[in-house]
């Protein structure tokens, strides 16, 4: 990490995000956040971040998961390779499970000891760095595909045309990767 690491805060408490900053500020270059799960789609599609420390629960009284599980799946669609962080105060072992199968790189219980934290988002960090330098071609041409068709709604002419690609070439290319 050492002041490279850009890492993304979602949770609805500042205090969490003041006490996250406190612990990390010396060991990243940026740390950005937001209360809300409902911004992560347009930060994440805005930044490149090689953590996100995401929040299970939003709701007073929630501790079903599910708006941190729905975010998680938002976060994977925009960057596959981003390592992600849950952290929750209510650890039950089959939400812990079910955040690990749903793609979460790890689970933190609140509250955390600063040098558990500090560990746990290096790491990340380190397999958000090592997923990135193992992309190939093939795999950004297909993320690229990708976007594009969510960009225009499915619309196979269009698509093509904002790649610049002919809509046979497309087809071929969509078939290659099973898109």
């Amino acid at each position: 990490m050492d002041c490279l690491a850009a890492i993304l805060i979602v949770d609805d408490k500042p205090d969490v995000h003041q006490a996250i900053r406190l612990a990390l500020e010396p060991h990243v270059a940026r740390i950005d956040s937001t209360l809300s799960p409902d911004e992560v789609d347009t930060m994440v599609g805005a930044a490149r971040y090689d953590c996100v420390l995401l929040d299970m629960n939003f709701a007073a009284g929630e501790r079903s998961g599910r708006e941190g599980l729905d975010a998680l799946a938002r976060i994977r669609a925009i960057d596959p390779e981003v390592a992600i962080l849950f952290m929750t105060a209510f650890g039950a072992v089959s939400l812990a499970v079910e955040s690990l199968k749903r793609g979460a790189d790890d689970f933190l219980l609140k509250p955390w000891r600063n040098d558990a934290l500090v560990a746990a988002v290096r790491a990340a960090a380190a397999r958000t760095a090592a997923a990135r330098q193992g992309a190939t071609l093939d795999g950004m041409e297909r993320l690229a595909i990708d976007r594009a068709l969510d960009r225009n709604d499915g619309n196979i002419a269009r698509t093509a045309a904002s790649l610049g690609v002919s809509r046979p070439a497309l087809y071929r290319r969509m078939a290659k990767h099973g898109l």
